[in-house]
């Protein structure tokens, strides 16, 4: 007579991790805090084209087409780590397709919230005379999502710059009330592109959310 020996197998998935840049368009924003992340997975930077000075695409011509870009990278559960504008795609992201979306990490953004009413400063002057033959759709881009975002379920990182006059800490806090599973953290002397100035520092915090 022999023993039936029944053994169990753990399996721990693996997602892959994507990030998301802001209006500047560049996939080499997240390269500094990627660099320090020390994450055995797959990890993607995307860049928005036509934004910042990235080469134009004829299929991309408003945010919900770089919403639609970035859920065609998605083809398994992922982590989104998003930065300014690539939070309002994010979000729209979470809530257009929430099985594919594991976690989220959220910087210095709208996240689909009126920043204008919370203190925020007008970024378009700026951005335009740094990128004037960026797609003219980006500075017209505004949406308020705050009747939708307590449907995201998946848990979320907010990090937030103190001196980000952009998307100031009452934003963050904003988003904190409204998601049903958040924590928000502050970089003392974090501008809005904190995430660049302060890798060292907010790679952990985000290493520590996605394992």
């Amino acid at each position: 007579m022999s023993a039936r020996i029944s053994i169990r197998r753990d399996v721990v998935a693996v997602s892959p991790v994507l990030f998301l840049p802001g209006a500047g368009g560049g996939a080499d924003f997240w390269r500094p805090v990627a660099d320090h992340l020390d994450l055995d997975r797959p990890m993607r930077r995307l860049a928005w084209p036509g934004l910042g000075n990235e080469p134009a695409s004829s299929d991309v011509n408003g945010v919900d087409d770089l919403v639609a870009l970035t859920l065609d990278a998605m083809t398994e559960p992922t982590d989104l780590v998003a930065q300014s504008m690539g939070g309002l795609v994010a979000i729209k992201a979470a809530l257009a397709a929430p099985e594919r979306v594991r976690r989220l990490v959220l910087t210095g953004t709208s996240g689909g919230v009126p920043v204008a009413d919370l203190g925020g400063a007008d970024w378009r002057p700026d951005y335009r005379a740094n990128f004037p033959k960026a797609a003219a759709w980006i500075v017209e881009a505004r949406e308020d999502l705050s009747a939708r975002i307590p449907a995201i379920r998946a848990p979320v990182l907010l990090l937030w710059g103190d001196r980000d006059a952009i998307s100031p800490v009452a934003v963050g806090e904003r988003l904190t009330a409204l998601l049903p599973d958040a924590s928000l953290h502050i970089v003392s002397g974090g501008d809005h592109d904190f995430p660049v100035t302060h890798a060292a520092e907010v790679a952990p915090l985000i290493r520590r959310h996605l394992i």
